[in-house]
């Protein structure tokens, strides 16, 4: 029997793509034939309820889950044939369930996303120093260099995490719930460090407003499917509001950027809190 191999396909650096991927677990598909293209240096957003299967494809595409049908393409290249190197050369995550109880120091912790670009058992020099000092400042960290991971509060862990992947100086990032455990002002501060750093990326958000706010598309999903995808203005309706929240919400320009902005119908803010 003639084995049949997909190529490599041709690709900008910075592209990604899933391919009719599906993820099915015990009988239940969590993504169901997801087909997802994100451009060089573009910020999509991805969003929808609690299940619908936001986390399930993010695993995927860092390869922490094999899909059952379809692949990943990072630069056109199939990631499951890459090398684990390779990869995290090119693409950092951040992750919801990462924040465990490291026995290092927070300056150790950042240091670890240097280790894809250095042989085993090589040291930091000082352009390595160099990064991990430049990605503890960019998350307001700086201060924090010294101390055990392990003592630090939940906001504070998620900040060393997102500095962990700036120091891998991937061109793509997956973030999952990057938001989660921070402040007001360290959620704008992450987001618009993404933004600046014109990385391509796929950020998991349940705040509406701010994925409005930061992201160049939204893609939501709804039981393990991509049910609709276009820029905030095209996607953030009362209407798919309805279909996908079973929330009664209005959608209006914000008065200062124009952008969506998406409030209850009972008055408070949607997403926030």
């Amino acid at each position: 029997m003639t084995q049949t191999v997909k190529a490599t396909v041709t690709a900008a650096p910075g592209t990604l793509a899933a391919e009719n991927v599906s993820v099915v677990v015990d009988g239940r598909a969590l993504v169901d034939r997801v087909s997802l293209h994100v451009a060089p240096r573009e910020v999509v957003g991805l969003v929808g309820p609690n299940g619908a299967g936001k986390s399930t494809l993010l695993r995927t595409v860092y390869r922490a889950l094999r899909p059952t049908s379809g692949r990943v393409l990072l630069d056109g290249e199939d990631v499951r044939r890459m090398s684990g190197r390779s990869l995290a050369r090119r693409l950092a995550a951040v992750l919801q369930e990462s924040a465990g109880d490291f026995e290092l120091s927070v300056y150790e912790v950042v240091a670890m996303g240097r280790t894809p670009h250095k042989r085993a058992f090589e040291g930091d020099d000082a352009d390595d120093r160099g990064i991990i000092m430049d990605a503890l400042n960019e998350t307001d960290a700086t201060g924090l260099a010294h101390a055990p991971f392990s003592r630090l509060s939940g906001g504070e862990k998620q900040r060393v995490l997102i500095a962990r992947a700036l120091a891998q100086r991937a061109g793509t990032m997956v973030l999952d719930e990057p938001t989660n455990h921070l402040d007001l002002r360290h959620q704008l501060d992450m987001l618009l460090l993404v933004r600046r750093l014109r990385v391509t990326a796929v950020v998991a958000l349940h705040d509406l407003n701010l994925a409005a706010a930061f992201c160049d598309r939204i893609c939501v999903m709804d039981g393990g499917r991509v049910v609709a995808s276009g820029s905030p203005k095209e996607v953030l309706t009362s209407e798919l509001l309805a279909d996908v929240y079973r929330v009664d919400a209005e959608v209006v320009p914000h008065p200062r950027t124009g952008i969506p902005h998406i409030t209850l119908a009972s008055g408070g803010p949607f997403g926030t809190g």
